[in-house]
Order: C-alpha cells, then structure tokens, then sequence
C-alpha cells in the first residue's frame, strides 16, 4: 500500500473549522441502495468532512454518479437534491420493472405479516429465471433504469467535469472473469448499466467490445483504486449486504440470499485481510513506515436492520420502503459520526481481524 502523504485536516476558507477529507467505498444491493443514500446524505449534510474518492459497485455506482454529477452542479446541495431526485424516479418508474409487486395478492400476503420472499409473485419470478434467461424473457433488453439515469445526470459533463469527486466503478468482464474499474474519463449510462449488470435480469453489457456483468463478483466494492490513488487514507465502507446474520436460513429464498451475500461480501473480504496482512508488516517493521502508509479502514453498517430484509424486497421500491431505508442510513451514519469522527485521519474505527478476518 505505497502512498503519497495525505491531506487529513483542512481549514475552511474562514479558518473556522477543520474539514477531514475521506474516500467513500459504497456496496451494490438493488432497492437497499436507498440505505446508502441516507447515509450519503447525512455525511454530505455534516460540513467536516471533505468526500474527495468514491469506489463503487451496482445501486452504489448510480448512488456515486447522481451524487457527483449533483455536486458538479450544485456543490453539497445539489448533490443532496440530486440523489432525493433519483430515488423519487426509481419508486415513480418501480411499478414497471418490480416483480415484487406484480401482482396484487402480495400486498395482501404482507398485510397478513407473511414474508414478501414467499409471495406467489416473487416464487414465481425467482423460478423463472432459474430456467429462462434474460434474452428469453426479455429480447428487446428493456432496462428502465437506463432511461431514468440519462433524465437525471448528464454523463457527457460528469465525464469531462474536472472539478468533480473522482469516481471508480467496478464492473466484471464475462469473459475473463477480471474486474474492470472505470474512471471518470470513460463514465457513461453504460458504464453504471455493466456495473448494475444482473446476468439472471438483464443481458450483458457491451463496452469497447468487452462484455459486463455486475461488479459485485469481483469488487463489492473494490477497495484498492482508493488505496493506489492520492489523497486521503481514510475508507468509509458503506455496507449493504449483511456480513453476519444470527438465524441460520431455513427457507428456500432466505438459502439463496445468504449465499449471495456471502458470495457478493467475498471480495471486500479478501482485500480487507490483504489490508491487515501489509497494516501488521508496518506495525512490525518489515515495511518502511516512510513509503507505505497505513490504510485506515471505517465501515458504516447496520447488519440487524438488512438481515431483516428479504431478497424481494430488493425489489421494492415503493416510497414508503425506501424512505424508510434512507432514514434508517441516516440514522447509522449520524451514530457512526458521533462515535468515530474523531478518529478520522488518526486510526482505524473496525476491528479488521474481528470482523473481516
């Protein structure tokens, strides 16, 4: 982890207040992404904290380009503004791509408190895609997603905007099986489309020639584009998918998301025991302290709260639910601020070992 000396605290042009500049590394999880919009929001909301790098994957890849392409317009506000604007068009465009909601018996199922994993709809859609593949089911590649990111960013300026937080998305190449980090000169609706690229939804996405599936196979998020670049070396994981859960999965659905999860935290695991491994050679003195800094890892995580989320509801996008989310980001976000800040720049604020390793 060879590093440029960083900048940790800064002073505002008024000379009143210290701002402490981080790297952001936010986790792909659908309709759940609204969690890490509500902690995007409130770490944007607090003025001591300078958002210089974002590395992200899936739901956190557009949550990373509508708040930098808001902030290229319109500074905090308009990155705020921009990502309550874009999670309004996903709940108003929901209804046409949710299979959740497909059918009305489910809101009754879940008025009588009975999982929406086990709604007739949802089985139904999951035993589909178990036999159909996205270009059976879906030969025209209908992806409203696609027209909702272009209504809401332009991607011709985020791309040429030098002014704006430098972003690294994470797509898998189907061919390689390699992961491919895209920075901000090559950033377009599809380069988020790969990143978001769901094999058993949608059909691969093409780029330059290479084919894309989600990100999430190889980098959920991908940690080291933060750790080689310049600047700060403080990395706020924002964690969608649950690392532990308490109950061991009975159920068919609850099987298939746990395996997921583990499947799509595998990567994030592996670079986190890398970044333990070099953190214990320069604590031991095996690597020159002067060339290699130590990487100061933070994670921003609420496991009880998505445990108690099934895998169709990261396909709900009903208001109500993601709002709900979002606060619930906030919430954490505001928690972790007032216990951590101050170690920000100065120490790791999660056990590496404990909870990675």
């Amino acid at each position: 982890m060879q590093h440029e000396p960083d900048t940790v605290d800064q002073t505002t042009e008024a000379g009143a207040k210290a701002v402490k500049s981080v790297t952001l590394a936010l986790q792909g999880g659908g309709a759940h992404g609204a969690f890490a919009w509500g902690v995007l929001d409130r770490l944007l909301e607090d003025e001591r904290l300078r958002i210089e790098a974002i590395s992200a994957t899936s739901a956190g890849a557009m949550n990373a380009v509508v708040m930098a392409y808001g902030y290229s317009r319109g500074n905090i506000r308009g990155a705020r503004d921009k990502l309550e604007e874009f999670w309004r068009e996903v709940a108003t465009s929901g209804s046409i791509w949710n299979p959740a909601r497909a059918f009305p018996w489910d809101s009754w199922m879940r008025a009588a408190g009975l999982s929406a994993d086990l709604t007739p709809s949802f089985l139904a859609f999951q035993a589909m895609t178990h036999v159909f593949s996205p270009y059976d089911f879906n030969p025209a590649n209908f992806n409203p997603l696609r027209d909702l990111l272009c209504r809401v960013v332009d991607f011709k300026h985020l791309a040429a905007c030098p002014i704006t937080t430098r972003l690294y998305l994470s797509a898998t190449n189907v061919r390689t099986g390699k992961i491919k980090v895209f920075e901000n000169k090559d950033l377009s609706v599809d380069v988020v489309m790969a990143s978001a690229c769901l094999p058993f939804l949608f059909q691969t996405v093409e780029i330059d020639g290479e084919a894309y599936w989600d990100g999430g196979f190889m980098g959920n998020p991908a940690i080291f584009p933060l750790i080689y670049r310049r600047g700060s070396r403080d990395v706020i994981i924002t964690h969608i998918n649950p690392i532990t859960r308490r109950d061991i999965p009975r159920t068919a659905p609850e099987i298939f998301d746990r395996m997921n999860e583990i499947a799509f935290n595998s990567s994030l695991m592996r670079e986190m025991r890398a970044i333990a491994f070099v953190t214990r050679l320069i604590d031991e003195g095996a690597l020159d302290a002067a060339r290699y800094s130590r990487i100061l890892i933070h994670s921003i995580r609420d496991d009880d709260r998505m445990s108690a989320l099934g895998a169709a509801s990261k396909f709900d996008t009903d208001w109500a639910f993601l709002s709900e989310l979002r606060h619930a980001g906030r919430a954490c976000a505001d928690r972790w601020l007032a216990q951590n800040f101050e170690q920000i720049g100065r120490t790791s604020t999660v056990a590496l070992r404990e909870v990675f390793l």
